[in-house]
């Protein structure tokens, strides 16, 4: 099969599935078809063997999609700002230039959540995307276009980031697959909320896609800069690891209880590795778990140079709240209901130098415990989000739900989304696998082992 004919296969795809879920926000299909053209040329021109394509090009004629948040040349860049709704980017950023050079063809670019900040993909420049598994429930956020997107078979792999769970809260919902690496492997150049000031510990750009197999060649291109870090190529024994379980979750009244299809989908795991490879998974409990989210509010809060009311003007001032709450009221803001309730929350949010110091310390303890707990040989398995993808706008109700992935972010330890099929209602199960600093290895070979322990990627339709 020809890249062309692969380019145009999933361009077509995208056109059946974008009215239904409106993923894909802004698209180069013209410039794609082009470049797979080129593509054909170049392995029928016989200039270089499959061998030197493989090792130069490993994603020869593939094509990727990614998140809006990401620089790429000619298309729009908004994060969901109405301010920027022409913004249009002059150069790619940092990882669009390396996929590009690996040979990787960009179809287009897919939504967010209003300046990327929260668990649902809604803004006032492009509405609304849907879950493919059910399109009256949310995608996620803040890489929820992209993760609807490769869920509904329109993309093969795509790029997000992630800085409380904007990878993998679309991954889960979504059923696909989703890494946040090792803290700093990852160059954030080009994106929005890149590198500034303790945010570029926090954020993690890393690889989505269907097939677990897809990740450690994806992670190999965008952590090339710091691959003697993390031996991706050694090779892990699976009945060698050492295997961890959270099964509760947070013990925090401010989230949900872990759902009962999540917690059993947790315990198929821990049976699986225990009949198929006699391995007897150890269940853990955190006590530092019960401050997650208020350890990452007091450390993105102290973070960043920049506050929230800012960014949600482009960082041209602050936004005028009370207003723009009468203007919200009045069906005229520029702004989404999520991104002003952040807005008096910052505001009201008060650390006095004992509390930051006092979370600061749990966290420094919840670290260095599990850290000791995996060394370089274990994984902790953790549920995802404690409910399966809720209806649109439920989560404003739920609104610290998403604490069960953003305390990694605070860590900094690699994690990997994995899907477990499907619930009895047709919505996709996963679970998050952990690994200690720099064993990014670890996880994504659990990953695979999960893909066929439990199939994996699940098709929401039939695909003709």
């Amino acid at each position: 099969m020809s890249s062309v004919d692969v380019v145009k296969a999933y361009i077509e795809r995208i056109r059946q599935i974008n009215p239904l879920l409106n993923a894909m926000v802004d698209d180069r299909f013209e410039d794609a078809i082009r470049e797979a053209e080129t593509v054909d040329r170049l392995v029928s021109s016989g200039e270089k063997t499959e061998e030197q394509l493989l090792i130069e090009t490993p994603f020869l004629g593939v094509p990727f999609t990614i998140k809006d948040c990401f620089r790429c040349k000619g298309l729009r860049q908004t994060f969901g700002l109405v301010v920027r709704r022409d913004t249009i980017a002059e150069e790619d950023a940092a990882v669009v230039k390396m996929v590009k050079a690996a040979g990787g063809i960009l179809l287009g670019v897919t939504n967010t959540s209003e300046v990327c900040m929260w668990w649902e993909s809604n803004n006032k420049v492009y509405g609304r995307t849907s879950n493919p598994y059910d399109t009256t429930r949310t995608c996620g956020g803040s890489s929820g276009g992209e993760g609807s997107l490769i869920g509904g078979a329109g993309s093969i792999i795509g790029i997000g980031s992630d800085i409380g769970g904007s990878i993998r809260i679309p991954a889960f919902f979504n059923g696909i697959f989703g890494h946040k690496g090792t803290r700093g492997l990852v160059p954030n150049d080009g994106q929005f909320l890149a590198a500034e000031g303790e945010l570029i510990n926090y954020n993690s750009t890393g690889p989505m896609c269907r097939y677990a197999s897809d990740l450690l060649p994806m992670f190999k291109i965008l952590a090339k800069s710091n691959l003697d870090k993390i031996r991706l190529d050694d090779p892990v024994d699976i009945k060698k690891l050492r295997y961890f379980y959270v099964e509760n979750g947070l013990g925090s009244p401010l989230v949900s209880n872990v759902h009962p299809e999540s917690k059993n989908a947790m315990k198929k795991v821990v049976t699986h590795l225990e009949k198929a490879y006699g391995i007897k998974a150890q269940k853990m409990d955190f006590r530092e778990l019960n401050y997650a989210g208020a350890i990452w509010s007091a450390k993105m809060a102290t973070g960043s140079t920049a506050s929230f009311s800012s960014l949600l003007t482009n960082c041209q001032g602050e936004l005028n709240l009370p207003l723009e709450l009468l203007k919200w009221f009045g069906f005229c803001s520029d702004h989404t209901f999520p991104s002003l309730m952040l807005c008096i929350f910052e505001k009201v949010l008060s650390l006095d130098l004992d509390r930051l110091s006092f979370l600061n310390s749990k966290c420094d303890v919840l670290l260095s415990r599990i850290q000791q707990l995996l060394g370089d040989d274990g994984v902790l398995l953790f549920p995802p989000l404690p409910r399966l993808a809720p209806y649109h706008n439920q989560p404003n109700f739920t609104p610290f739900n998403f604490h069960y992935t953003a305390i990694f972010n605070m860590l900094g330890l690699p994690v990997t989304q994995c899907p477990l099929g499907l619930s009895v209602g047709g919505l996709p199960l996963g679970i998050q696998v952990v690994g200690n600093l720099y064993c990014d290895r670890l996880t994504l070979a659990v990953a695979l082992e999960l893909e066929k322990a439990f199939g994996g990627w699940v098709s929401p339709s039939q695909i003709p």
